[in-house]
């Protein structure tokens, strides 16, 4: 017999050979969540491996479906497959109907966030410059109209070039680009999403002029970096998030350019991931809001190669 520690009950159990984790955890009394009954056709038995990895046998046929589909790593095993060949400790995440009722969620949600993962991401952050009065000066049902025509056709451009809107706050987008497995470079196709924002807003102008006499411009920022990423879910309300410094960076960088009226920076490395690909107009060595030290921001043309 092995040795079983969950230290999400503080208990140890012991398990056969022939026992999944699953079966073990239910004859020590140990109410373990499988909605699909142990099928391996959900995920809600999933156990995390803490200690002991080596201890679990290889994922059979069933476990490495699932596991592909929804991108585990090799430490979340499902215990309904998994046997052991010695001792192992665990974390069960799953251990109420609000858990359960969140996990079956995310099999609806873009491939890469149905679990919290790190991802190396481009962050996009584009503002509309001059909204703020147009906000004051026209109703609300004008306001909001024109925000969900704004944010449609940029929603469009985006999908468009791998990436996905994570968040709109008032005349503010973020989008993260890597979360697609047809994106081979994130930066460029943020940059390339941003200069077909710009034309595409031309377009969006000539109506503004008609309708309310009035036009917005883009002020946006790049950057590059290491991101926790995953579906963030209310239960009325859920979307793909990214949370980390390079987010807050990323804002930071957009803000810049009022300080040096420009259209499009980048950081430094997200730079680096597009050098030889797309040249710099200028740079700027600058301190940012919040941020320790000086950082090398790059000036991107945003007219330039139509695609």
């Amino acid at each position: 017999m092995f040795k079983i520690f969950s230290q999400t009950d503080n208990r140890t159990i012991s398990a056969s050979s022939d026992d999944t984790v699953l079966e073990a955890l239910r004859k020590a009394g140990i109410d373990q969540i499988h909605a699909c009954g142990g099928d391996a056709r959900c995920t809600t038995c999933r156990i995390y491996i803490i200690e002991g990895l080596s201890n679990c046998r290889p994922r059979n046929e069933k476990e490495t479906v699932l596991a592909l589909k929804m991108g585990f790593p090799e430490n979340i095993r499902l215990g309904c497959q998994t046997r052991i060949s010695g001792d192992i400790t665990i974390r069960r995440p799953v251990v109420d109907e609000l858990d359960m009722e969140i996990i079956l969620r995310q099999f609806d949600n873009l491939p890469g966030t149905r679990l919290g993962q790190e991802k190396d991401l481009a962050i996009l952050f584009a503002d509309i410059e001059n909204y703020t009065p147009f906000a004051e000066a026209f109703p609300a049902y004008d306001v909001v109209h024109v925000l969900n025509r704004y944010y449609q056709t940029m929603n469009e451009i985006i999908v468009q070039h791998n990436g996905v809107i994570s968040d709109v706050a008032g005349d503010g987008i973020l989008a993260l680009f890597g979360l697609m497995e047809e994106s081979e470079n994130p930066v460029s196709d943020a940059v390339y999403t941003v200069r077909k924002m710009n034309r595409a807003l031309t377009r969006f102008n000539d109506y503004l002029t008609k309708m309310y006499d009035w036009s917005f411009a883009i002020r946006s920022g790049i950057n590059f970096g290491k991101v926790i990423v995953g579906n963030f879910d209310t239960g009325t309300m859920h979307k793909i998030s990214a949370i980390g410094d390079a987010v807050n960076l990323a804002s930071r960088i957009e803000s810049a350019n009022k300080d040096f009226g420009t259209r499009l920076l980048i950081s430094q490395s997200a730079m680096e991931k597009i050098e030889g690909l797309i040249k710099p107009e200028e740079f700027h060595r600058t301190r940012l809001k919040g941020k320790s030290g000086e950082h090398l921001l790059y000036e991107i043309e945003i007219q330039r190669h139509p695609d």
